[in-house]
């Protein structure tokens, strides 16, 4: 029995491990994540989509969830910086007080996962009327909208 229970621990160890380097070369490799499709209880948009919500929406507000490094690239005019890593109840109560306020996510597209964290976490702490640009910055540009740069930046 014992025997057996060792052989486990080390499978399972083993397992761990390789699983662990696999993934540590996938993001040596330049390999990047990828956002989902969807998000359940979250309405998707498009660039076009995200444009009609901010013409019909007043109080919509738009957090960008890239890192400020990113925003020194360019970012959509009436975005506020809000970082994935930042995020939390209490952040998010200072810039949407209201749970029920419409509020759109974007980063910097379908390879970064940063909005996708942020939703996560808004809906962990109640929030609703929650709207994903799941093609971000990255698709808003492409497409030549207009965006804003920090001034003296990149």
């Amino acid at each position: 029995m014992r025997d057996r229970k060792l052989f486990i621990f080390a499978y399972l160890v083993i397992a761990l491990i390789s699983e662990s380097t696999s993934a540590l070369a996938n993001h040596e490799n330049g390999e990047k994540h990828v956002a989902p499709d969807n998000i359940p209880g979250v309405v998707k948009v498009d660039a076009e989509g995200l444009i009609t919500l901010v013409e019909r929406m007043p109080d919509l507000i738009m957090i960008d969830a890239r890192i400020a490094k990113d925003r020194e690239y360019g970012y959509i005019e009436g975005s506020r910086s809000l970082p994935n890593i930042d995020t939390n109840c209490e952040t998010l109560a200072i810039l949407i007080p209201k749970k029920t306020t419409p509020t759109v996510y974007y980063c910097n597209g379908p390879k970064c996962g940063r909005s996708v964290e942020s939703i996560k976490i808004a809906k962990s702490c109640g929030y609703s009327n929650i709207y994903w640009y799941r093609g971000g910055f990255e698709d808003w540009k492409d497409k030549n909208y207009p965006f804003l740069k920090d001034a003296g930046k990149k």
